[in-house]
């Protein structure tokens, strides 16, 4: 019966630290996708200043209190706006952020493709 109880408690134990150790990886997931409103060019993560620290303190919080990923994300935004975002979402006030790359591209090779074509 002491070895029920020894093996019971070793398997609750491992169970706890699994989780402990799964939150730890979302948190470092999380704050590596904000982005320090002080820092400028630094992600929460990487960042020392009070405003990265309580960050990393309310993502804490709210992952304790069970909110997923998107659930973070989605308040922090409405918080800071989508700009503490480094990976933002695609809505109607990020369209040009991603596709100007794409029309930046396109619009370089058709004017490579005129000049080349010119030539012969």
């Amino acid at each position: 019966m002491k070895i029920l109880k020894i093996i019971l408690i070793l398997v609750l134990f491992s169970n706890l630290t699994q989780l402990k150790a799964d939150e730890f990886e979302l948190q470092t997931k999380i704050t590596k996708n904000l982005r320090c409103l002080i820092c400028q060019g630094q992600s929460v993560y990487d960042s020392d200043s009070e405003f990265a620290n309580s960050l990393k303190i309310v993502v804490n919080k709210k992952i304790d209190e069970g909110l997923s990923e998107d659930q973070i994300y989605n308040f922090l935004s409405g918080k800071y706006g989508e700009w503490i975002l480094y990976d933002p979402k695609l809505n109607k006030n990020t369209y040009l952020l991603w596709f100007l790359p794409l029309l930046i591209f396109l619009f370089g090779g058709a004017i490579i493709l005129k000049k080349t074509n010119k030539n012969y």
